[in-house]
């Protein structure tokens, strides 16, 4: 894109109160931002009123600096772009949102914007030991089976579905609310690395964009509008992954929901969506079959393969497994079910814990993994 066509488009998102929606009402009537500027105050208060109108007749004070800090991000590396809702290179899957960003900026493979298999998969900040592991083994079978896992690179559920995906060498998209020149938050320093490599971060915001709380539920409307389905892993009630899961069904995509523990705070939000008629899923297998995608026989027999290395062998039944059940528990709830002393009960629990069959969580309490 020729800098002064980016500079229009910058000015048009620059501009004081001029939204997303004015601006989508200024380009449906005059074009594309160079015409808007060729317009006169009459007609621009005509679609946009009064005051919206008068600050589009002065560029905006840090009009200049930041396109000069866009241009030397985008020659910095090849892999950087800029899209426009004018760029015939933007996913047709945006276009079709109630509030499709004006401009996107990405880092990575810009193909696997247009990959023909992609799933949200989203979830807690705080997942339980279960959740986070149940994350990372659906994107990686999925990623094993030609999906490219969609997801917003935060803490918890969210990481580990990129970790997962890129586990199988699959593409991943992680869509942030911050501006592409800061990485939030830092510990995901190298899994953003990873992800340039192998997919693409996606923001609507502009360099130097901070991460401010109200731009991550925003956000969560690209990562539903850029997946055939969303998967919910973990979530509570009041959470911004049930924003995906609403946004995704009003785009008329499939929702998915992993059920939980009755007693798991965390497990509540699924079961929501369950009620609401989300898909209730065991496995990836589950999704596939929704999404009506058949995977290759090699990336059925590597996903079967995965998921039975994933589950860990168990030569033969466990019994403090089988008391323990798949809820939190603690020691004295563990030993009053089993009748073990405290060091037998002890010493086999860090056999369990080593083999990751059982994790520690906050509080002293004790939890069966999948795994196990």
């Amino acid at each position: 894109m020729a800098s002064d066509e980016l500079a229009s488009w910058l000015r048009l998102l620059l501009t004081p109160g001029v939204g997303n929606e004015s601006a989508r009402k200024l380009l449906a009537t005059f074009g594309l931002p160079e015409d808007v500027f060729r317009q006169s105050p009459p007609a621009l208060r005509a679609v946009v009123g009064p005051k919206p109108a008068l600050a589009l007749l002065t560029p905006p004070d840090d009009l200049d600096a930041s396109l000069d800090r866009l241009l030397s991000w985008l020659a910095e590396a090849p892999d950087r772009h800029v899209l426009t809702l004018g760029d015939a290179r933007f996913p047709p899957e945006l276009l079709q949102m109630a509030d499709p960003p004006l401009m996107l900026y990405v880092m990575g493979q810009l193909q696997v914007l247009h990959h023909p298999r992609r799933l949200a998969i989203v979830g807690s900040r705080n997942p339980t030991p279960q959740g986070e592991a149940n994350a990372r083994q659906f994107a990686r079978a999925l990623g094993q089976a030609g999906v490219c896992v969609v997801s917003g690179l935060a803490l918890g559920v969210d990481g580990a579905a990129h970790e997962g995906a890129l586990d199988a060498d699959a593409p991943t998209i992680a869509v942030v609310g911050t501006g592409l020149d800061r990485v939030y938050p830092k510990r995901h320093l190298s899994l953003a690395h990873r992800i340039v490599v192998r997919g693409a971060i996606v923001s609507e915001y502009a360099l130097g964009t901070p991460p401010l709380p109200a731009n991550f539920p925003q956000r969560n409307r690209i990562i539903a509008g850029l997946s055939q389905g969303t998967l919910v892993v973990e979530a509570a009630v009041q959470s911004g992954s049930l924003i995906t899961a609403r946004l995704a069904a009003e785009q008329g995509r499939d929702v998915f929901a992993i059920p939980g523990s009755i007693h798991a705070p965390q497990s509540r939000g699924c079961h929501a969506l369950i009620r609401q008629g989300a898909k209730l899923v065991e496995s990836a297998q589950d999704i596939l079959e929704e999404l009506r995608t058949t995977a290759a026989p090699a990336c059925a027999s590597a996903a079967a393969a995965s998921s039975k290395a994933a589950s860990g062998p168990l030569s033969e039944p466990d019994h403090l497994l089988d008391a323990m059940g798949f809820d939190p528990v603690s020691l004295d709830t563990l030993q009053a079910r089993t009748g073990l002393d405290t060091a037998h009960l002890q010493a086999r629990l860090l056999e369990l814990e080593l083999n990751g069959q059982v994790s520690r969580m906050p509080g002293g309490l004790l939890q069966r993994l999948g795994q196990g």
